[in-house]
């Protein structure tokens, strides 16, 4: 579906086309290469359902990674989906706009995007069988900031559109897995201002590894912020793992994190059928 009826927000064009900019020099994560998208000027969402007789009620919109450059559709996003319909849960991909657009922060357009779809999901739950108090997110790296700014910005950051931006684009509840530039640059712990945690952050998941080179701190900063907001979150840390691996298993027990959330969403009755 697409996420804005006619031309999203602000887009000029000129990007040229939407297209997998992977190549053989690329890494491979677990063995495995990654779908690296870019030139993205037209926001989808997807939607992945779960069997019938897991389907729990609950969603989760989907926010890859890529440093508001590129998005890693598979690592960060298909096979996430995947993996939530496996808990009962339907998984909605993003795919948000980059690269970032000149003279606005990485985050601006994907943070329209991401409300509009948050709407989008709550105006179509009686039809997907979603439960709209139950909408949460889940964001990779970049796509982690993105939830985190999403959280902090509840009011629309463009127009009205049509009857999905009268209602509630705040998360219930949020994912945030390795994500990145929560911490402003060279300030050691301050959160930047646009996601920033009050009393009404939604309760939070986060991991990370300690070796990461995004760095731990912004976890730990974040995780910092709820204590004090008192808001309910769940931190790990993780000793090594690096950056980007999603939830495609190796060596590092980093990537147990899936087990550890299920866990957390369980413990919280997002996964209780209704």
């Amino acid at each position: 579906m697409k996420v804005w009826p006619g031309t999203a927000p602000g887009e000029k064009g000129g990007l040229g086309p939407e297209r997998d900019t992977t190549t053989a020099k690329d890494n491979l994560i677990a063995g495995r290469p990654v779908i690296r998208l870019g030139n993205v000027s037209d926001p989808t969402i997807t939607v992945y359902r779960p069997d019938a007789d897991k389907d729990t009620g609950a969603a989760v919109v989907v926010c890859p990674g890529g440093g508001y450059y590129i998005l890693a559709m598979d690592l960060e996003g298909t096979e996430v989906c995947q993996w939530l319909n496996s808990v009962g849960v339907t998984g909605v991909l993003l795919k948000y706009r980059v690269p970032q657009r000149e003279g606005h922060p990485g985050y601006a357009a994907p943070l329209q995007d991401v409300q509009r779809a948050v709407g989008l999901v709550r105006q179509n739950a009686k039809e997907w069988g979603i439960d709209p108090a139950r909408v949460g997110v889940l964001g990779f790296s970049a796509g982690g900031h993105l939830c985190a700014a999403l959280a902090a910005n509840s009011a629309r950051t463009y127009p009205r559109v049509d009857g999905a931006d009268d209602l509630s684009c705040r998360p219930d509840f949020q994912v945030l897995v390795y994500p990145g530039g929560l911490v402003k640059d060279n300030t050691g712990y301050v959160l930047g201002p646009e996601v920033a945690v009050t009393a009404g952050t939604p309760p939070t998941f986060l991991a990370m590894a300690l070796d990461d080179p995004v760095k731990v701190e912004n976890v730990i900063s974040y995780a910092t912020a709820l204590k004090e907001a008192k808001v309910p979150m769940e931190l790990h840390v993780y000793p090594t793992g690096g950056h980007g691996y999603g939830l495609r298993p190796t060596k590092d027990y980093v990537t147990t994190w899936p087990q550890r959330a299920a866990d957390w969403m369980r413990s919280r009755g997002l996964l209780d059928r209704r």
